[in-house]
């Protein structure tokens, strides 16, 4: 099979990994910090792949149909930004002088977003390789959905650059594992094996063998000389024409080749240092001049370009072809790619009926099944928990190896790739992605949460089994840290509905958020549907937080059981100050919440209580509202149970933060509840005692 756009001659692969290796130690060496290693030792591979391999177009970076590539060693960006410059893609040659420099869209890792022609935010290893594994079973959803006879409209691939720490790092086996169970054909793993890290040869730590790991794996595996251009090719040739497994070619290379740091960890993560510029450019026969680029070099890819644009402007007639011959098909493609939500969207999903019992991962996953029937491009599954979290699309079909129609995905027990792959699926566009565990395995996730919130994009996560409430399984399984911990993450949102008609509307919200992800936090224990109005309660969820009920003081001549009115507006009888509450919970202590402050109006207290299902929200509400919810007199009393240290951005002197401050027990859940003090007696008791 022929390569995308015609073989290259050996001395302009020569004379464009040269230029690379210069820029990248000049733009280095500038900003007096970088990694120089990578970028030398991998010229001709980029030289390989930027001008030969990829189908893209430097001037279209979001065409559909592209190759995504993808650098998971991004601790070598220059190596990419110095390949996006001389290929024609929005990044000028000031941009790589300004390397590293506050403003630059050349930052010290690669920044999705920030830079044209970067896919996927890279830098904490391991992460490239299995977001792009994300990428590569994306295509081929895609294409098992709209290609049809005569009409191929899905046809690329993903290519990854790795390293030695990439395959190190545990997350990166977790993916490549499910990546040869699917038998991703069309995922290409260039691996930079330079047998060096920061402290010194890999043979400190890592003495396994890749190529035994990934055979094992079922991944079709090369070994290549990384200087062994025409190696290299016929290994990508092979790659391309061989679909059935993931392949990788592991390419044997020399950290920062050609300077005097050749084959040291020096060459990893610092400037080569001027003199060491200096010889190299003189060793490569390089002119003195700065940032020097040969205007063949610019001519060659100039070409290119013209090349590469033929190919997409084909695309686009074969495009426009397909959609005057299936309608239908285009206008879910629009859909999927913009992330359209029909108008009656609201009105197809269920409501229920107040003082019913149900836990809101049962409510969540109903309402997930209701708008699974009208988002026709929402897909997603369980690391192995779907029974559990009640998040499996029934009648949709699984996506397996060879069968990509399906909707719903077997992670397996892989959190760390689970997250990682939901990145990539939303980063190629044309799906909406979920994800669910049990709340606790969120530390597993993390690292792939927080590249989803820095690079904005609507990757949602259901977290089932939420608090103490799980019981017998005990503090391993009880989260206690981990809701305040996802809430300290830039851009997450963090939605814990308080019942079922809450956990409808998160649902809704998640799905109208398109600029970042979205985290919903459902129990496992049931709960009561609680009585407002739907409409109330839609407009509360998308605030973050609102008055739920407020109870006002019993009157003293009508006796301690007096039942107090359940206005949403009303002011009652407060009394003074110290005798005004306003109780604020999330989740499960909503309930609670209630429970206790029915019992403190009864003994004179009047009592407000507030649901706040998404702090970030709320904290976003203009002034007067948050007011109007959290009125300036009176204690505000915050009841969670798990640790409160978030709490006290609402808290002001005074005020009371009723948590749990340890870790869980083992024990039945209204067991470890009393326990924990999480009864409305006990709550009672620490706010009078107060």
């Amino acid at each position: 099979m022929e390569l995308r756009a015609g073989k290259i001659e050996p001395r302009m692969i020569e004379l464009i990994a040269n230029t690379v290796r210069v820029l990248s130690a000049e733009a280095i060496e500038k900003a007096r910090s970088g990694h120089p290693g990578l970028p030398l030792g991998t010229a001709e591979i980029g030289a390989l792949l930027f001008g030969e391999v990829l189908k893209h177009d430097p001037t279209q970076p979001q065409w559909p149909d592209r190759d995504r590539f993808v650098l998971s060693a991004g601790h070598g960006s220059m190596w990419l930004y110095a390949l996006l410059h001389l290929t024609g893609y929005d990044l000028p040659l000031a941009e790589l002088v300004n390397f590293r420099q506050l403003g630059s869209r050349t930052p010290g890792h690669p920044e999705y977003g920030r830079t044209p022609g970067v896919e996927t935010t890279t830098g904490p290893l391991g992460q490239g390789l299995s977001t792009a594994v994300g990428m590569a079973i994306a295509e081929r959803m895609l294409a098992a959905r709209y290609n049809r006879p005569g009409h191929t409209i899905v046809d690329h691939r993903t290519y990854v650059l790795a390293g030695d720490g990439d395959m190190m790092e545990g997350i990166t086996n977790e993916a490549s594992s499910l990546a040869g169970h699917l038998g991703l054909g069309r995922l290409i793993v260039i691996y930079d094996c330079n047998r060096i890290s920061i402290e010194g040869s890999t043979e400190l730590a890592f003495t396994e063998s890749v190529t035994g790991r990934y055979k094992a794996l079922g991944w079709d595996v090369v070994e290549v000389d990384g200087y062994d251009v025409e190696g290299l090719r016929q290994a990508l040739e092979y790659a391309q024409s061989q679909e059935e497994r993931p392949h990788l070619i592991v390419a044997h290379t020399r950290i920062g080749k050609g300077s005097l740091k050749e084959d040291s960890a020096e060459a990893h993560g610092a400037p080569l240092g001027a003199e060491a510029v200096a010889a190299l450019k003189q060793k490569l026969g390089w002119p003195e001049e700065s940032f020097y680029v040969p205007a063949e070099v610019y001519e060659f890819f100039a070409s290119r370009r013209q090349a590469w644009a033929a190919v997409r402007q084909n695309w686009e007639e074969r495009f426009a072809a397909w959609q005057a011959a299936y309608p239908q098909e285009a206008k879910e493609w629009q859909e999927a790619m913009e992330l359209q939500l029909p108008e009656d969207l609201e009105e197809a999903l269920p409501h229920f009926t107040p003082g019913e019992m149900v836990s809101t991962r049962s409510s969540g996953g109903k309402v997930l099944a209701a708008c699974a029937k009208k988002v026709h491009y929402l897909v997603g599954g369980s690391a192995d928990l779907a029974p559990s979290t009640y998040t499996y699309l029934k009648g949709e079909g699984d996506v397996a190896r060879g069968d990509f129609r399906g909707r719903n995905f077997h992670f397996g027990v892989r959190e760390h790739a689970m997250a990682a792959i939901l990145n990539g699926l939303s980063l190629h566009r044309g799906f909406r992605a979920f994800g669910s565990t049990f709340l606790v395995f969120a530390d597993y996730m993390r690292p792939a949460i927080r590249l989803a919130a820095l690079m904005g994009q609507p990757v949602i996560y259901v977290f089932t089994h939420d608090s103490i409430y799980v019981g017998e399984d005990g503090p391993t399984h009880q989260p206690v840290e981990q809701l305040e911990s996802l809430r300290l993450i830039p851009n997450l949102e963090v939605i814990r509905p308080a019942d079922a008609e809450e956990s409808r509307q998160a649902w809704i919200e998640a799905l109208r958020r398109t600029d970042g992800p979205t985290a919903l936090v459902l129990t496992r224990q049931n709960l009561p549907v609680l009585p407002h109005p739907p409409e109330v309660v839609a407009e509360g969820v998308r605030r973050g937080g609102y008055l739920l009920q407020v109870l006002p003081a019993a009157s003293t001549d009508r006796g301690p059981d007096h039942t107090a009115s359940n206005s949403l507006t009303g002011n009652g009888n407060g009394g003074d100050d110290e005798r005004k509450l306003t109780l604020v919970a999330s989740g499960s202590e909503v309930a609670l919440a209630l429970a206790a402050a029915e019992k403190l109006a009864s003994l004179g207290y009047h009592c407000r209580v507030v649901s706040m299902p998404c702090r970030e929200r709320f904290l976003r509400q203009p002034t007067e509202y948050q007011r109007s919810v959290l009125p300036q007199s009176g204690r505000r009393v915050f009841i969670e149970a798990g640790v409160g240290s978030g709490w006290y951005r609402l808290a002001r002197p005074g005020d009371q933060v009723i948590s749990i401050e340890s870790f869980g027990e083992s024990g039945p859940a209204e067991a470890v509840a009393r326990h924990f003090g999480f009864t409305p007696e006990a709550i009672v008791e620490k706010i009078r005692g107060y």
